[in-house]
């Protein structure tokens, strides 16, 4: 009986206690994710890139 009144209470807090964004609020933080994600992606290439550069040249430089 636990797991039932469990369950009744589980849905009663979904439904009536937990604040749900609207379809705005919910594509505008998407947007956000997106663009951070992008912007964090390019830092990573740049530093992939001039890492690789760096590299190359300590080397030439070595051999």
């Amino acid at each position: 009986m636990k797991l039932v009144q469990y369950v009744k209470n589980s849905y009663q807090e979904l439904v009536h206690k937990v604040a749900w964004p609207s379809v705005s609020q919910l594509q505008n933080s998407a947007i956000v994710v997106m663009v951070a994600s992008l912007l964090f992606a390019l830092v990573i290439v740049v530093m992939d890139l001039s890492f690789e550069n760096i590299m190359k040249f300590i080397y030439g430089l070595l051999y």
